[in-house]
């Protein structure tokens, strides 16, 4: 990851960069050398290229900061409205169940909003806003104990046993039985 936590710039370090953008941008209108703007701003010669093209096309105002790049898909009103849908349930929305998933959250959110997350982003923008990862406090009453007693007793071991070598080996390739 480029910037430490996935945070981007902050605020004062984008307004940093703008600045030396709009200080190239004088020293093109004085028609200083790319090489020669570049050593006395200390940045890259590719930088002050691609700032000089953008200057070119727009002036000073295509150097100015766009915000941060990582604007929230999702703003403070709109994840507002899917609090609101989520706290409504899954069943409400047409899923069989009382589980919400990030897959079922994306959906809901493409469905109501219509715009698409990742279900990383989902998970950090949850995460931002207080949501957790949920565990059931108790076992689902359609569970059969007998059922799982017997695969834990009969079908487990069976495939554990695949994984497990016969004996004590040795990788060692010194040893006289190895050759």
């Amino acid at each position: 990851m480029r910037y430490p936590q996935g945070g981007g710039l902050t605020a004062e370090r984008r307004a940093f960069r703008e600045r030396i953008r709009i200080h190239a941008a004088e020293l093109f209108a004085l028609g200083h050398d790319n090489a020669a703007i570049a050593r006395q701003l200390r940045v890259s010669v590719r930088s002050v290229q691609r700032w000089h093209q953008a200057w070119e096309h727009g002036g000073t105002p295509a150097l100015l900061s766009k915000g941060p790049a990582s604007r929230p898909k999702l703003s403070e009103a709109l994840f507002e409205v899917l609090e609101q849908e989520l706290a409504k349930g899954p069943v409400a929305h047409g899923w069989p169940d009382q589980t919400w998933t990030l897959a079922r959250i994306k959906t809901l959110i493409g469905r109501r909003f219509h715009k698409s997350m990742t279900l990383s982003a989902i998970a950090q923008m949850l995460h931002r806003h207080g949501f957790s990862h949920q565990v059931p406090a108790r076992r689902a009453v359609e569970r059969n104990e007998e059922t799982v007693t017997g695969w834990v007793k009969e079908t487990w071991p069976q495939v554990e046993t695949l994984w497990r070598r016969s004996g004590p080996g040795c990788a060692s390739k010194t040893r006289p039985g190895s050759r």
